[in-house]
C-alpha cells in the first residue's frame, strides 16, 4: 500500500478515505529573441553558449534551464496554496520612494 502525507503540513493522508491533490509545477528559461538585436552574431553568441556549458556541472545547468516538481496537498493546503500560489507574502513588497540613506 503506498502512503502519502501532504507536503506542507505533513500530515498523513488515507488514500481511501482522504482527498489528496496533486500540484505540478514546471519552471524553465524563457528563451525570447529581440527583433533589434538582429545586427548581433548569433553564430559568436551559440559558440559563448556553447563554451560555457563544456565548463559547467551538467546537472547544474540542466537545473538552470528546467526544473519540474510535484506536491501532495491535503483539502486544507491546497485552499492556502490556491489563495497565494506564489508565496507573495514571504518577500517584501517593492513601495516606490527613495532610499533611506
Amino acid at each position: 500500500m503506498i502512503r502519502y502525507s501532504c507536503d506542507l503540513c505533513k500530515r498523513d493522508l488515507d488514500s481511501q478515505h482522504d482527498l489528496r491533490y496533486v500540484v505540478k509545477m514546471e519552471i524553465f528559461a524563457a528563451m525570447d529573441t529581440a527583433a533589434e538585436d538582429d545586427d548581433n552574431d548569433h553564430l559568436e553568441e551559440i559558440q559563448d553558449i556553447i563554451e560555457r556549458l563544456d565548463d559547467a556541472d551538467d546537472e547544474q545547468v540542466g537545473e538552470e534551464v528546467c526544473q519540474q516538481l510535484r506536491f501532495d496537498l491535503c483539502p486544507e493546503c491546497r485552499r492556502k496554496f490556491l489563495k497565494n500560489p506564489l508565496g507573495r507574502e514571504n518577500f517584501p513588497a517593492k513601495v516606490g520612494g527613495f532610499s533611506k540613506n
